[in-house]
Parts: C-alpha cells; sequence; structure tokens
C-alpha cells in the first residue's frame, strides 16, 4: 500500500490534475468509456492512486462538474450587472459546446461541490452589488443557468435524439412543411434560415435579462 501511494505522489497528481484528464478522456472516447481503471492508464498510474484524491467514480463525476463549470469567469465587480451576466450565458454556453459528451453529465448531476458553491456567490455578490436581494439573484442565477443547458443540450444532441434538435435541425424541419397545410410555421422556418446557430438563444437571454431589469425597477 505505502508504495503505491508513493507512486501516486511522485506521479504530480493532485485532484485537477485528475479532472482534466477525466474530462480529457470523456471527450475523446465519451462518457460510459469512464472508469476508474482507465483514468489510471491515461495518467500513467494505478487506479488506487486516484483514490487518494476521489473516493469513488461519483466523487470524480462531480469533480468533472466542477472543472467544466469552473472555468466560465465571472464579471468583475464594479461592471454593469447586465452585461456581465451576458457575457457569462454567452462564454457557459461556449464552454459546453466545446465539450458535448459532458453536457449530459451537466444534465443528470447537481454540482454540489466547493468550486460551485464559490462560483454562485460571486454571481450574488454581483448581482447584490447591483441591487438585487440574495434570493431573487439566487434565482437570476438557476434561471440563467437552466437556459444555457438546455440550449446546450439540444445544441450537442445531448438527449440522443437523431436527426440533431439544435436550432439548425429544428428550422429544417419546419421548413420542409407545406406552406398550405402550416404557412406561419413554414414562412418563420425560411425567415430564420440565415442567421446564425445561437440566434434563438441570443433572443431568450436578451428577454431573460429585460425580464430580471424590469423585476428590479419594480
Amino acid at each position: 500500500m505505502e508504495a503505491e501511494r508513493s507512486r501516486g505522489q511522485h506521479a504530480g497528481l493532485d485532484a485537477r490534475t485528475i479532472r482534466r484528464a477525466a474530462v480529457r478522456l470523456v471527450d475523446r472516447e465519451g462518457l460510459s468509456a469512464l472508469s476508474m481503471r482507465g483514468l489510471g492508464a491515461e495518467l500513467g498510474v494505478k487506479a488506487m492512486a486516484l483514490y487518494h484524491h476521489f473516493p469513488n467514480k461519483e466523487a470524480l463525476l462531480d469533480g468533472m462538474v466542477e472543472e467544466i463549470v469552473t472555468a466560465t469567469p465571472v464579471a468583475v465587480e464594479g461592471g454593469d450587472w447586465r452585461e456581465g451576466l451576458g457575457e457569462y450565458a454567452r462564454t457557459r454556453l461556449g464552454d459546453l459546446m466545446e465539450h458535448p459528451n459532458l453536457v449530459p453529465l451537466l444534465l443528470s448531476r447537481p454540482g454540489d461541490t466547493e468550486g460551485n458553491h464559490r462560483m454562485m456567490e460571486e454571481l450574488l455578490r454581483l448581482l447584490g452589488a447591483a441591487g438585487f436581494p440574495p434570493v431573487r439573484a439566487l434565482d437570476m442565477v438557476y434561471a440563467l443557468n437552466a437556459l444555457v443547458l438546455v440550449h446546450a443540450a439540444l445544441a450537442v444532441d445531448a438527449g440522443g435524439v437523431s436527426p440533431p434538435v439544435g436550432e439548425v435541425g429544428q428550422n429544417a424541419r419546419l421548413m420542409a412543411l407545406s406552406p398550405r397545410t402550416y404557412p406561419l410555421l413554414n414562412r418563420a422556418a425560411h425567415e430564420a434560415a440565415d442567421r446564425g446557430p445561437t440566434a434563438r438563444f441570443e433572443f431568450a437571454l436578451e428577454a431573460l435579462l429585460s425580464g430580471f431589469a424590469e423585476a428590479r425597477e419594480r
């Protein structure tokens, strides 16, 4: 046991190194390929060395969620709250799109880790400085994260649906509908054909931020 412990230490292992290696493995091979033994092989150590940092696979999965979620920076204090939240949401959506194999994991786990809590505390501090009470700020953070996660799940086909159900795929199917039977749906789809892949997300984000601003004024 002592030899294995030393080997893990000499390998330069720490929790973040392990989390990042797990993310890389899932990015490359999918979530079903993740195991403690396989991750150990990825890092060049025995699986036992990983258990000094993560007591079980569930803890590792929580750590991977933290690694992805905390990669998104929170705007520094003193800026415009609406601009800061918008930038946070757009950046987080982009971060999730870079890890499509991990989106189902984020959908299934609450992200109840110290790193996630620190990020939420920072967001509430930003919103508190703008005049939002903590309970309302927390509602805003949850609403914003739900919007981002749902759009990411649709864009990367996290539910295993085929063909893809992202905005482009949705639009293509509506454009194929009979214009005589569904004139409004068909027209709307054709008018949206030249928009970017995140246009619907941008519309929903701006509507949500406007609603937050109106709630604060009330």
